[in-house]
Parts: structure tokens; C-alpha cells; sequence
């Protein structure tokens, strides 16, 4: 698969993606995606569509709370997901950048 990324692997071309880079990228990281996975990368999209950036972890939570329910918005169950750092991870997979307060 031939996309750009820039020097943390992020798309340098937010309009490449599709779900064929984001199992790409996963695949790089790692990570088997499943059904779980996509319904909060593609809830991560619509925040994304929505404010015009890529949440850090505390306006995720709160997003995804509204969006997809209590159960699946809370840092432990992303970090089961996504690893330690999951929104940093998620918006990557999603194909957005990098949040700002992500190190």
C-alpha cells in the first residue's frame, strides 16, 4: 500500500483514507482491528467532521459518551483498544492528525 505519512505515521493526506489504511496502519502498530475498534474510529471521524480537529482524551471521552455510550467512552476500555496512549492512536488509525495535548 503506497500512502503518505509523516515522521510519526500519521497521513500526511487525511483524504486518502478508507478502512483498508486504517487496517494498514493498525497492522504497523500492531493491532488486530475489530468491529469495536471502527465504531470508535468512525465516531473519532464524525468529531473530526464536526469541530475540525482530532480530540485529546478528555473531549473523546465526553464525544464518545454522547455518541456510542458510557460503557465504551472510558479511558480504560480505549487503552484495551488502542494502547497507552488511545487517542493519539485512534486519530491515527482514523486517518486524522495527531491531537495537540498528545505526546
Amino acid at each position: 500500500m503506497n500512502i503518505q505519512t509523516d515522521h510519526l505515521g500519521f497521513l500526511e493526506d487525511l483524504n486518502t483514507w478508507y478502512e483498508q489504511v486504517a487496517y494498514f496502519l493498525a497492522h504497523l502498530e500492531n493491532i488486530k482491528l475489530s468491529d469495536q475498534h471502527f465504531e470508535v474510529i468512525f465516531a473519532l471521524r464524525t468529531f473530526y467532521q464536526t469541530f475540525d480537529l482530532s480530540p485529546a482524551m478528555r473531549p473523546l471521552c465526553k464525544f464518545l459518551k454522547a455518541k456510542i455510550g458510557a460503557d465504551k467512552a472510558s479511558s480504560i476500555y480505549l487503552m484495551t483498544l488502542f494502547g497507552q496512549s488511545p487517542a493519539k492512536m485512534a486519530a491515527k488509525l482514523a486517518g486524522l492528525p495527531k491531537p495537540d495535548n498528545c505526546l
